[in-house]
Parts: structure tokens; C-alpha cells; sequence
């Protein structure tokens, strides 16, 4: 049985990880600056799957995560030399991580790409979270299904807001705090909760025709 006291050890816990983390985050940092590349492959490696999961959901399109991934990198290649503690380093890294999104979302309203049901309609099923490709043929029954709702959800949150859908990608795929949510998007904190709650209630209501049927 969790006592208080053990659960207040296990949030100590969580925040020492959490801060020996960020710690080694800007030791890499630091060496990255430098012109090491080892650090750097070593900073890709450690935030490389979050950060394409956060552009996939956020871009709705996860064949062009792996691209928009690689600029993040090369941004932070770049910044190294003149990069400064000034908040954690993944506060810093999805804020770059939301600009580009920010920015590609514009080119693509500009220029239109290949959507979500244009690539399904080519046979493919998109998986949320490996961002990868398989053919409805080799599905069984039971991923289909699990499948065909996560596309629902994914498509609905792809109709929220740009800010709305923002602040739900970090918050539910990130586990982001909401102090660092409000950072990371330059906003204040109880305009987070206000955009989280926004979000929410219209995902509840997109999704209603779909749970009740």
C-alpha cells in the first residue's frame, strides 16, 4: 500500500531523475559546443523518439516527422556554441521543436501536401507510434480496429487549434508540467490549463458520435 511517505519518496525521486537528467543534458550541451560530435549523436539518440512523436502528432503527418526531426538537430548543432542554461533543456528543445512545427503548418497551408486519407486510400495505415507504414492486408482484426480509432483520435486532434493542439501534445505525450508547457510556448500558466481544457472538451465532443457507435 502507498503510504505518504513513500509517495513523497517516489516524487523526490522523479524530480532527482528529472534534474540529473537535465544536468547531463547540458554537459552534452556544453561538449556539443565544443565541436564533439559524439556528444551530439548522443543527445540525438537520448531525445530523438520524443522528439519525432511530438512533430508526428502535432504535424499530423508522421511521414514527414523524420525530416522536420532533422532540422530540430541541426538548430541545435548550430545553437550549441552559443547556447545558455537559462531553463531546462527540453524546454528550450520544444520550443524550437514547436517554432518549426509552427512554421511548417504555414507552409503547408500555403502549399498543400499528400493528407492522412490520401495515404490510407494508397493501402497504408498510419501507426501513431512508430511512424511507419503497414499494409491493411497484414493488420489483424484486433490491431485494425485499435488502429482505425487511433487514426480517429489523431484526426481530431489535427482539427484543434493550432495552440490547443500544441499544449495537449506536451502535455499528454510529453507529460509536460504546465509551468513548462507555458515556457515552452511563452504563454502563462493558467493560459495553458485554459487551452488544455478547450482542447479536451472539443476532443470529447468530436469523438462522442464515434464512442457511442
Amino acid at each position: 500500500m502507498m503510504t505518504p511517505a513513500n509517495l513523497s519518496s517516489s516524487i523526490s525521486g522523479a524530480q532527482e531523475e528529472k534534474h540529473l537528467a537535465n544536468q547531463r543534458d547540458i554537459e552534452l550541451m556544453s561538449r556539443i559546443g565544443d565541436g564533439d560530435r559524439n556528444a551530439f549523436q548522443t543527445l540525438v539518440e537520448i531525445h530523438q523518439h520524443a522528439v519525432v512523436g511530438t512533430i508526428a502528432r502535432m504535424l499530423g503527418a508522421p511521414w514527414e516527422a523524420d525530416d522536420l526531426a532533422q532540422q530540430v538537430f541541426l538548430r541545435i548543432w548550430k545553437s550549441a556554441p552559443r547556447y545558455k542554461p537559462k531553463a531546462k533543456f527540453t524546454t528550450w528543445l520544444f520550443t524550437i521543436v514547436r517554432n518549426l512545427v509552427y512554421n511548417e503548418t504555414r507552409r503547408r497551408q500555403r502549399k498543400p501536401t499528400v493528407s492522412m486519407e490520401e495515404r490510407a486510400e494508397n493501402g497504408y495505415q498510419v501507426s501513431a507510434d512508430t511512424h511507419s507504414f503497414f499494409p491493411d492486408s497484414i493488420l489483424p482484426d484486433q490491431q485494425a480496429l485499435q488502429s482505425e480509432f487511433e487514426a480517429v483520435v489523431e484526426k481530431a486532434i489535427q482539427r484543434l487549434p493550432e495552440k490547443q493542439k500544441a499544449a495537449l501534445v506536451l502535455r499528454r505525450h510529453q507529460e509536460m508540467p504546465y509551468s513548462e508547457i507555458a515556457k515552452t510556448m511563452s504563454i502563462s500558466k493558467p493560459a495553458v490549463k485554459a487551452l488544455i481544457f478547450k482542447a479536451r472538451t472539443r476532443l470529447r465532443t468530436s469523438l462522442q458520435p464515434y464512442l457511442e457507435g
